[in-house]
């Protein structure tokens, strides 16, 4: 593609525990040197089946009661048809269709055009795989 678009992929280690991890500090640092001060669209793109991507707010309290509105709604238990890994593995596979593996935001003057309190995360609730990458790809 040409100069107008820039793309990095992130590894990311989440552990083996549900996680709610901020990428808004390293989708800044990425706009820094793609956007250049330009305005554009910033896509945020998780390439696996058991993650998303959430814009919430974070550190009060709104992380965790996320991950335990995603536990009340998809149980670790064994009522789901796919069934490897640990027990209720298939619940993480039903994740992607409450919380989108991508979102897309607006970029204005090389700087992410978020909320006040709006902060780009990562939702993990596989803890089968403690290894992620998230795609940031910035057209402007």
């Amino acid at each position: 593609m040409n100069g107008n678009f820039h793309t990095q992929v992130l590894d990311i280690t989440t552990g083996t525990g549900e996680r709610v991890h901020d990428l808004t500090t390293a989708c800044t640092a990425f706009l820094g040197g793609a956007a250049r001060g330009r305005d554009g669209l910033l896509n945020i793109f998780v390439p696996h089946a058991t993650a998303g991507i959430a814009v919430i707010e974070t550190g009060a309290g709104s992380d965790d009661d996320l991950l335990a509105a995603l536990t009340d709604l998809l149980p670790a238990d064994d009522r789901w048809q796919h069934r490897h890994g640990s027990r209720g593995h298939g619940r993480d596979h039903v994740l992607p269709a409450l919380v989108a593996p991508h979102a897309t935001l607006p970029v204005t003057g090389g700087e992410l055009a978020l909320g006040t309190w709006q902060s780009v995360c990562l939702v993990d609730t596989n803890r089968d795989n403690p290894h992620r990458q998230v795609r940031l790809s910035f057209l402007g």
